[in-house]
């Protein structure tokens, strides 16, 4: 290891440390996913040629080129990585602009029940199972205005919100189009969907079932019955500017749009957040629409919840921590630590798929997913037959173990991250209290997956 590589991975350890004590140091975990960012890559661009050598044999860049092609690096990885925050940010402003216009309102009817238990097991049910339909970020931000509707108390809504991040993340993982990676897997002809829902859906379910079982002795007696009223989470009266048929309406365009968007792509082959776009688009006219209809009837333009207004809610913290985690994630792959982490768990469990994939899984709560995923899909070649074919156990595995395994600390994955700024939850208030579930869930779903292989789907010798 060059003393460049160690002097990066130093910077992301010591950023990471950082974030992990934001409750100590009281420093936005943003600014230091920023300085993470530009620290790495810094470092990287004092002597890029070796690194590019290494990860690019076959580029052929020459002394002249050589840092021409780096910054070309950092703007793809800067082009990947803004296609998830763009998605994000579309993803959250379509529901704040459902939320605040009411379109949650019968959602949190149906939901309402004054057992704070019963409550957990709705909110992990209908989280689950959204997420597999949508993805797992988007059923997060659902889910967590659902919450604001329904838990007034913060204490206790942190709770709900932990299992959010755990259902999400454990719902995306049966599910083709429920997280990033398994998009990935399925794209490549790793997984089918067949194969991934029939058999990662038992061991998903388990992973989210056990941890809500957990959970649910953190919760006791009823919650406060707000029926009577209307108000928002901050305890203010809502007064709606739209009718109860225009508010059905932005619900179904902006709910209807999120499920319409994996449709979207699969027709036309464009990423995921130009769907987002588009639906952002389709509901930002229908909206203005409305309120030019309010505006003739009441004169004035001061709505509060337009579009335009409701922009500036959006929380741009989250997506700048994202931007630099991402980035300074993206550096340690330019710089092979992630390949070589990859190839060295091959080596040091002599190919056991089981120990192999687990901790991948266990390191994806540390860093992102994504590029761990697809520094297996690129050490590893798809055989005709065995562990390693199409379905096989080593795919299969790893698209449960990289979706689940981020549950187990709170910035390990998208779902994590927009929680963890929605709800203002510390790094260490989830590791003391949160962890620990998530991880037996987690090994309890590879177990069942075991079981299931072992005497249900027998792989063919």
């Amino acid at each position: 290891m060059s003393t460049l590589t160690f002097v990066i991975i130093a910077v992301f350890i010591i950023g990471y440390l950082c974030i992990a004590l934001e409750g100590l140091t009281k420093v936005n975990k943003a600014a230091v996913a920023l300085l993470m960012f530009v620290f790495c890559w810094m470092f990287y661009m004092f002597d890029p040629a070796p690194f590019v050598q290494l990860m690019h044999p076959d580029s052929q860049v020459g002394a002249d080129g050589l840092l021409a092609f780096v910054n070309s690096l950092i703007e793809e990885h800067l082009g990947s990585t803004s296609t998830t925050l763009f998605f994000l940010m579309g993803a959250m402003t379509i529901v704040e602009i459902v939320d605040q216009n009411g379109g949650f309102n019968w959602v949190r009817n149906v939901m309402r029940t004054k057992s704070k238990r019963g409550l957990l097991w709705k909110i992990a049910f209908m989280t689950f199972f959204l997420s597999a339909i949508l993805d797992n970020l988007t059923t997060s931000i659902v889910m967590i205005m659902i919450l604001r509707k329904l838990v007034p108390e913060h204490k206790d809504r942190i709770i709900y919100a932990s299992l959010v991040i755990i259902a999400a993340n454990s719902g995306g993982a049966f599910s083709p189009i429920g997280d990033v990676t398994t998009i990935m897997l399925w794209n490549a002809s790793m997984i089918t969907a067949a194969g991934v829902i029939s058999e990662i859906f038992v061991p998903s379910l388990v992973s989210m079932l056990i941890p809500a079982a957990i959970l649910q002795f953190m919760l006791k007696g009823n919650l406060i019955d707000d029926e009577a009223n209307t108000s928002t989470a901050d305890g203010d009266y809502e007064v709606l500017d739209f009718s109860s048929l225009q508010r059905k309406v932005i619900f179904a365009l902006g709910v209807g749009g999120l499920i319409f968007v994996p449709i979207f792509r699969s027709l036309t082959n464009l990423p995921p957040f130009v769907g987002i776009l588009l639906v952002l688009g389709i509901l930002w006219t229908t909206t203005e629409v409305f309120y030019r209809q309010l505006h003739r009837d009441h004169s004035g333009d001061g709505f509060t919840r337009r579009v335009s207004n409701l922009l500036s809610r959006i929380d741009m913290s989250t997506i700048l921590f994202f931007l630099g985690i991402l980035m300074a994630v993206a550096c340690l792959e330019e710089v092979g630590v992630l390949t070589a982490v990859g190839s060295g768990l091959n080596v040091a469990f002599n190919g056991n798929h089981y120990a192999v994939t687990g901790l991948i899984g266990v390191l994806s709560s540390i860093v992102d997913n994504v590029p761990l995923v697809a520094g297996c899909m690129g050490m590893y070649p798809i055989a005709p037959s065995g562990d390693m074919a199409v379905d096989g156990i080593f795919w299969q595995l790893l698209a449960y173990c990289a979706g689940v395994g981020g549950s187990m600390l709170i910035i390990g994955s998208a779902a994590g991250v927009v929680v963890m700024g929605l709800e203002k939850i510390t790094f260490g208030w989830y590791m003391k209290n949160i962890t620990w579930i998530a991880f037996v869930g987690y090994v309890a779903g590879i177990l069942s997956y075991w079981l299931i292989r072992t005497f249900i789907f027998v792989t063919p010798l």
